[in-house]
């Protein structure tokens, strides 16, 4: 690509790289929106708040650092189902509302240039929306012990199509591909050595589901860790493309009244 030139899309400025062909002078990224960025996309470099990288220690130091991933949102009304189904297993950290999500692709600690460069190689991204629903329940074992309960999202493959293709945009800034292997799921809980069993709550909600659903967007998100668990920061979103099946066209119009709770038999 030849020398970028500076555009600006609301109060943001993005990079739009110049093609060597005639036809198309102009090659942009996808436009996307910035909800919370704790840094400017390239090639800005002018100070100002959005320019100041979150201070925090490192190895003796102090150095400019951002925990990122990438992931999908559930829309609310699935939230609040699967929020309904969080009981049973005492001692568990179980999710909130903004916790909620479908890890595409966890980043870990980038510094901010690196940072930079993600959000623009994301804008690049180019998807079909994904018509989806929660199956069923299971766990995550650590060491042998449960370490996480979570719900299932299917169908997979076109979730695990999006996870292939936001990491081969990640691979073009040197973020190294991901070897483990991917399985669509939203966590909902998060266990210790000191949390209950995990089999009441496994065989209640073996059979949880919810009607199709839709993922309109991919967020890039920045987690700020603390004493009461990590904290979610949205700072980009992506829009995915195109109509879903239609089979799914009722997901569109999911609301609150079409997610019924399952009954509790907690007290």
């Amino acid at each position: 690509p030849g020398k970028p030139d500076a555009a600006i899309l609301g109060s943001f400025q993005l990079a739009i790289f110049k093609s060597p062909s005639p036809a198309s002078p102009y090659r942009p990224y996808r436009q996307y929106q910035y909800f919370r960025p704790p840094f400017q996309a390239k090639p800005v470099r002018a100070p100002s708040a959005l320019s100041r990288a979150v201070q925090r220690p490192y190895d003796g130091r102090t150095m400019s650092t951002h925990r990122l991933f990438v992931a999908l949102r559930p829309p609310r009304p699935i939230r609040a189902r699967l929020i309904a189904a969080m009981h049973g297993i005492s001692g568990a950290r179980w999710q909130d509302d903004d916790q909620l999500h479908l890890t595409l692709r966890f980043i870990g600690e980038v510094d901010r240039h690196r940072a930079e460069d993600i959000a623009a190689a994301l804008g690049a991204l180019h998807a079909p929306a994904i018509a989806a629903r929660i199956a069923g329940v299971s766990l995550f074992e650590r060491h042998g012990r449960p370490h996480m309960v979570w719900a299932g999202v299917e169908p997979a493959e076109p979730v695990a199509a999006l996870h292939r293709k936001v990491d081969q945009l990640l691979m073009r800034v040197g973020i190294e591909k991901e070897t483990r292997a991917f399985l669509p799921h939203v966590t909902l809980a998060r266990l210790n050595r000191g949390s209950g069993p995990v089999a009441p709550f496994l065989a209640l909600n073996g059979d949880l589901a919810t009607p199709d659903f839709v993922f309109g967007h991919v967020t890039l998100y920045e987690s700020e860790l603390g004493h009461g668990g990590s904290r979610y920061h949205p700072i980009a979103r992506y829009p995915l493309d195109g109509p879903v099946a239609a089979t799914s066209a009722a997901a569109t119009a999911l609301t609150s009244a079409q997610v019924s709770a399952k009954p509790s038999s907690a007290p």
